[in-house]
Order: C-alpha cells, then structure tokens, then sequence
C-alpha cells in the first residue's frame, strides 16, 4: 500500500521559500519610530507599516505565496475562498498575476473599498446574504466541494501562515533585532501563528501579544477551553477584519507561543484610528488599530524591552472614514 504523504507543517524553511517567492513580488515595508508608543508603553516601540503594503494589507504576502504553489488540477479548476476583505483583495491581486480563476464570498456588510479592490483585479466576488463571515465561509466550503475547485483559507493554511506572519516576522528582525516585544492583530490566526513561529525559534526572549476584539475573542476562549474555536457568533463590530473565529492550524501554533490576549472595543479602535492620523498622518482601517487601541487603552502589560507594533492594512472606505473622524 502506498505511504500517505505526511501532512505539511509551518517550518523555517516554508517562511524562507516564502521570503524568496515573495521578495521581488512585494514591497518590504518600512519601520517606523512612534515616540508617543514610545511614551506610553515605557519602551521603544516601532511601527511597522503593512497599510503600505501592494493591495493594501499583509494578506497579499500569504495569498500571493499559497497561489504560486497551486497544483495543476487547482489551475485548471480555479480556487474558492472566502473573506472579509483584505484576503479577497490579495487572492484576486495575485490570481490574476499567476494566470488563476478566483471565486470570492463575502459577507454582506463588506467594506465598499475592500469589495472594488476585489472586483477591479477581476476576480468574481459573491456577496453573501449573511453578515457573519464564518456562515460565508461555509457557502464558500459548499461551493468547493459542489464545483470541484480548491477553497483557499484565508488563514488555516500553512502556506498561508508562512507567507502572512512568517515572511513579516523575518523583517522586522532583520531591521530591529532589538525588538522582543510583538503586538499583533488576530482574527483567524493567519499573521500571528506565522510571526509567532519565527520569532519564538529566532528571538531569545520574545513575547507575542495577539490583540483581539471583545465581540469574537477566539484566540483567548480557545486558551481557555483548551481547544480551537472555529466558529463564533457574530457581532456588530467596525472592526470585521478580525471576527470570527479561529483556525484549527493556528491554533495548534499559538497554544504554546502566543504571551497574552488584550481585548479591545469599537470605541477604542476608533480612538486609535483617530490617533494614527494625527500622530503619524496615516490613514488606516479600523482592523489595523486593534493593535494599536490596545496599547492606547492601557491594556498592553508592562515591558522591559523593545516593542513593535503591526498595522495590517489601509483599506477603509469613505464612508467609514467620515464615521470615524466626523462622528
């Protein structure tokens, strides 16, 4: 009988294929000092600015890498998945530069500047009936089994992981081996199990933070109980990149790696949206400020070292913007 091939894992070698398929494909975003983190955490802090990344957010790292290792039965079939925004937006980027057909479901609440970035690259987008973005993940799981094509996770993958969080997590400690401290964003898990890995196996001493936002904080409840949350209840939240609930794959990579969990609301991601513009003069989406609402608010525990802040991604739309900075 023929051996099963062993399932693949997130390694430092995946993350360093990652980083080669990606360097000339992708900008390497830069660093930036925050003096008022700086003050307010006790330590220096740095930014380091994915909002600047091709399509707006970390995501194209991880699609961009999962898409370039497609079989030839998912090229000929084209691939599925689902998404809040930023990952749709990266899928349909980097489908159409390696030649893919991508399907996308979304929720129906999506951001009206996520949902243009998908369909300007001309992938073809299904807006779901349902606010909830794991409920749009399951019509996206029935579309692949009922068409035969290939559902890409937007973070549950290995591939996915080592792009996101692993080909970033190398950057910053190539620019600031000093940093110990990583504060991160985590909705399904895809940017922080990458980070987490790396820094854990490259940074003596290294403390990950992973920022979630009150209404799906699956990452703590899954601490709690000892096993992943993959689905949660929705809730009203501006913040949509991060709710929901976590991966299985990710999971497994956090238990052990992940330091602490700060909880964070709408109000004070619109703080922290506020905060950005007039601080660093960049305008951000609110899912990128969990990180930052987190040290703002005082839920960031003491530091004794360095720290680094990830701002995820830009893509906010005009209206959404206006209720912000206008309420």
């Amino acid at each position: 009988m023929p051996v099963p091939s062993a399932m693949p894992q997130l390694s430092l070698e995946l993350i360093n294929e990652a980083r080669e398929f990606l360097r000339p494909r992708i900008r390497r975003t830069p660093m930036e000092a925050s003096p008022g983190l700086s003050l307010k955490l006790g330590v220096s802090t740095w930014l380091k600015l994915e909002s600047l990344q091709i399509t707006g957010s970390f995501k194209i790292r991880g699609a961009f890498f999962r898409l370039s290792r497609a079989t030839e039965v998912e090229r000929r079939g084209g691939i599925v998945t689902c998404s809040a925004g930023n990952h749709g937006k990266a899928v349909a980027y980097a489908a159409r530069e390696l030649g893919l057909q991508a399907t996308i479901f979304v929720p129906k609440g999506v951001d009206e500047a996520k949902y243009r970035g998908m369909v300007s690259y001309g992938a073809n987008v299904i807006v779901s009936p349902f606010a909830d973005y794991d409920q749009t993940e399951e019509l996206a799981l029935e579309d692949s089994r009922k068409n035969g094509r290939a559902f890409v996770s937007a973070f549950d993958d290995v591939d996915v992981m080592a792009g996101n969080g692993g080909t970033l997590a190398a950057e910053i400690v190539e620019d600031l081996p000093e940093v110990k401290n990583f504060i991160v964003p985590v909705g399904g898990g895809g940017l922080s199990a990458g980070l987490a890995l790396y820094v854990k196996e490259k940074v003596s001493g290294s403390r990950v933070i992973g920022c979630q936002h009150e209404v799906t904080p699956a990452l703590r409840l899954s601490l709690e109980r000892g096993t992943a949350v993959t689905r949660m209840p929705s809730g009203e939240t501006i913040a949509a990149g991060i709710e929901g609930g976590i991966g299985s794959l990710t999971f497994d990579v956090l238990r052990t790696r992940v330091d602490d969990t700060p909880i964070v609301n709408d109000a004070e991601i619109c703080d922290a949206v506020r905060w950005m513009v007039e601080e660093h003069q960049y305008l951000i989406e609110p899912t990128a400020a969990a990180t930052l609402a987190a040290c703002l608010s005082g839920k960031i525990a003491p530091l004794q070292a360095p720290a680094v802040v990830v701002i995820s991604g830009r893509n906010v739309s005009s209206a959404t913007v206006r209720k912000i900075l206008c309420p």
